[in-house]
C-alpha cells in the first residue's frame, strides 16, 4: 500500500472561500476517488495549511496527483501547493496491523514547523526508533502511522490510534512522552495543540475538511 500526502497553502483570505469549495464539491471528489481507487482520503487544516493524505494499491498509475486535478480550478485560484506527493519527504513510519474498520480508531493528525536545518535530525531521531522496533510487526496502540516533510521545514503526521488500546498514561507514559517531546522542541515548534499539556501554550486543533466516505470512525 502506497501512502502519499501533499501539502497546498491558500493564498491569505482565502482559507475559508476553499474550505467551503472542498466540502461544496465532498460528493464529486468522493466519486473521484473511487474511480481512481483512493482509499482512505482525507483533506486537513491548521496554522493556514492544507494538507492531503490517500492510500492507493501498489500497482496504481495515478495516486494523488489524479485526485487533487479534481480542485484544479480552485486550487489554482486560491492558493499553491507547496509540495506535490513525491517531494514529500517520508520521515517515519509504523504501520503495523492496519484496522480497515475506523470505528476501532480514532485519528491523530498533527502539523509542526522544523527549526532551519533541522530535517536530517528529525529523520535521525526517528530512525532510531524504527531500528529499535526491527521487523516486529506491532498490533497498537499506533497504527497506519505516517510522518511526512515538506520543503525539508513543514512537518504532517497521520496516525491511527487503536481505541482497544485506551487508557489513562501511567506516571512513567508520561516521564517518557514529556522527555520525547521536550527534547523535541529543541528542533521543531508546533502548529497543532498535541504537546499544549506539556508545554503550557495554546495552538490550533486541526480540523478535517474531507473524508472519504466508508472510512468514518
Amino acid at each position: 500500500m502506497k501512502r502519499e500526502t501533499c501539502m497546498f497553502k491558500p493564498y491569505a483570505g482565502s482559507m475559508d472561500e476553499f474550505a467551503r469549495a472542498i466540502r461544496a464539491k465532498a460528493e464529486v471528489i468522493q466519486a473521484k476517488c473511487e474511480r481512481i481507487g483512493a482509499k482512505n482520503a482525507s483533506a486537513w487544516t491548521v496554522a493556514g495549511f492544507v494538507y492531503f493524505y490517500a492510500e492507493f494499491d501498489d500497482d496504481n498509475k495515478v495516486g494523488l496527483r489524479e485526485l487533487l486535478a479534481t480542485w484544479r480550478g480552485e486550487l489554482a485560484a486560491m492558493g499553491v501547493i507547496l509540495a506535490f506527493p513525491a517531494e514529500m519527504r517520508l520521515m517515519y513510519h509504523d504501520i503495523g496491523v492496519v484496522r480497515e474498520d475506523k470505528h476501532l480508531i480514532r485519528r491523530r493528525v498533527f502539523a509542526t514547523h522544523l527549526k532551519p536545518g533541522c530535517a536530517d535530525e528529525y529523520q535521525a531521531r526517528h530512525q532510531k526508533l524504527i531500528d529499535a522496533r526491527g521487523d516486529r510487526v506491532t498490533d497498537g496502540p499506533e497504527s497506519n502511522f505516517t510522518i511526512h516533510c515538506a520543503l525539508d521545514e513543514y512537518i504532517f503526521g497521520y496516525c491511527e490510534l487503536v481505541k482497544s488500546y485506551d487508557h489513562e498514561m501511567t506516571e512513567e507514559e508520561k516521564a517518557q512522552t514529556i522527555a520525547w517531546e521536550t527534547r523535541q522542541l529543541e528542533i521543531m515548534d508546533w502548529y497543532t495543540d498535541d504537546v499544549d499539556w506539556i508545554t503550557g501554550e495554546t495552538h490550533e486543533k486541526i480540523q478535517n475538511l474531507f473524508l472519504q466516505k466508508g472510512y468514518e470512525e
